[in-house]
């Protein structure tokens, strides 16, 4: 599909008005060149119940392109706030000397004490502009600890504070 650049286009508006949408925070794990992985993703999304697919949106130059394939098995790690760190730390650049706790799980690493982990097989990568978006088949679900989720809006974490409603609805009030 060619691409036709619209100069008037405003890319870093673009980037402001799509990062007031709040999002969680993720870190895809995955294993390169036998060793466990990751790279901090916000941009990932359930697709369907049946099939169960998830959907991971990656950069065309991330190396993740390099070991995630068609058939390939990757992890996602849904964060709590207190990962910050993992998340930072996944944003960063490999390096095969970090120290994070990884578990194993079906051969693909999952990161410990997450909220949640999905454990997803490449079932389709596509092309999207400059990213390719990898579509996997959900294979296992696990519900981690309870905790606050790691939430990542206009460009930063942020954390959220959860109120109890002051009212509360029901069928009889019309609504």
């Amino acid at each position: 599909m060619a691409q036709t650049a619209n100069p008037s286009f405003d890319s870093r508006l673009f980037r402001d008005v799509t990062g007031r949408f709040a999002t969680g925070v993720t870190v895809i794990s995955f294993m390169r060149e036998g060793a466990p992985a990751g790279m901090t993703v916000n941009a990932f999304m359930s697709v369907s119940l049946a099939p169960p697919l998830v959907l991971v949106s990656v950069r065309r130059e991330s190396s993740f392109n390099d070991h995630v394939r068609v058939g390939s098995r990757y992890g996602v790690n849904i964060l709590a706030e207190d990962q910050q760190h993992l998340g930072s730390e996944f944003s960063a650049p490999f390096r095969p000397d970090r120290e994070v706790a990884f578990s194993m799980h079906e051969g693909t690493p999952l990161l410990e004490n997450s909220l949640a982990h999905l454990l997803a097989r490449v079932v389709d990568i596509r092309l999207a502009g400059d990213h390719l978006l990898h579509l996997a088949e959900v294979e296992s679900l696990m519900l981690g600890k309870e905790a606050k989720p790691l939430i990542f809006f206009t460009g930063r974490y942020k954390q959220i504070d959860a109120h109890e409603p002051s009212m509360q609805w029901s069928a009889l009030d019309g609504w």
